[in-house]
């Protein structure tokens, strides 16, 4: 059995995530009281008791699952538990980082919050709009994106899982192209709850300030295998991770690729670190006889851990 770990991104969080973890699990206490101090407020308080509109915005959303998922990882870890390679959906990318060793918690909590800063900032000047599309090649939505270009910009965003992809862009170039969409066939295209037109171009601006962060965060080469949303494929340096990193605000998350990826690479079981199941699902989609497990509380440690056969 080869083990990856995987994190989630925005979408998964709820108010009450990682209660559990913190009250039951002491690595997963230190892990949250860390992201509360490098990120200068209670991340942990928002997580736990919300509100629900607070936590939905993008600048604590980001936070908030940063800190779920490192301490997801950290529990896991304390139960004996190790991936031995690891990705992450978007955000979840920074926690995968942590995991692999080229972030620590402290210097990947202020990544976050400067990430999460700078798409708020920009989505707040340029709105722009994002929708998933179901049931369509990804062939026939990047002809459709490249058809009503002169609209406004659209790109495919997130490539999550065959027959799922998010397309993302300037809020009349969504309109047209989710009536293109459906004319070609799309079973649904739902209008996503997201403030801006994320792994998109308009998000250059954001990714020009991350950039210029990353230029003064200690970051170390991974040392386990990680697989980079924006090329799908593994990293190996702390340059190749900067790079990717400030990319990935304006660039494609490529799931698909990604899980293919580890799964060609005999990875044949994941674990889900973080609130919800959102992942897991995905995996199956692409990869039908990978094991998934989705831990976010102390229970469904247990029962990964029993199921695995540790």
């Amino acid at each position: 059995m080869k083990l990856a770990f995987v994190f989630p991104g925005q979408g998964a969080q709820f108010v009450g995530m990682g209660r559990d973890l913190y009250e039951n699990s002491g690595a997963a206490q230190v892990a949250f009281e860390t992201v509360d101090d490098a990120c200068g407020f209670s991340v942990s308080r928002l997580c736990f008791e919300g509100p629900d509109d607070a936590l939905k915005e993008t600048r604590n959303t980001q936070p908030a699952l940063f800190a779920v998922s490192v301490a997801a990882l950290a529990a896991c870890r304390e139960a004996g538990l190790f991936g031995e390679a690891v990705a992450g959906h978007s955000i979840g990318e920074y926690a995968a980082l942590v995991a692999a060793g080229a972030l620590n918690v402290v210097s990947g909590a202020r990544l976050v919050k400067a990430r999460a800063d700078a798409m708020a900032d920009v989505a707040a000047r340029r709105p722009g709009a994002m929708a998933a599309v179901l049931g369509l090649d990804a062939a026939v939505i990047a002809e459709v994106c490249r058809q009503v270009n002169h609209v406004g910009v659209v790109v495919m965003a997130n490539l999550n899982a065959p027959g799922q992809i998010v397309i993302s862009g300037e809020v009349n170039a969504i309109n047209e192209a989710t009536l293109l969409l459906r004319e070609k066939g799309a079973k649904r295209v739902l209008p996503l709850a997201v403030s801006g037109a994320f792994h998109s171009p308009l998000m250059e601006p954001a990714s020009a300030v991350l950039r210029g962060v990353l230029e003064l965060t200690a970051v170390d080469d991974p040392k386990v295998p990680v697989v980079a949303n924006v090329t799908a494929d593994y990293e190996t340096s702390a340059a190749e991770v900067r790079a990717n990193l400030a990319a990935q605000v304006a660039g494609p998350v490529r799931w698909t690729e990604t899980i293919e990826r580890l799964a060609g690479s005999g990875y044949t079981t994941f674990i889900e670190c973080g609130p919800g199941s959102v992942l897991a699902g995905l995996i199956k989609r692409i990869a039908p006889e990978a094991r998934t497990f989705s831990v976010g509380d102390t229970a469904s440690l247990r029962a990964a851990k029993e199921a695995i056969g540790l």
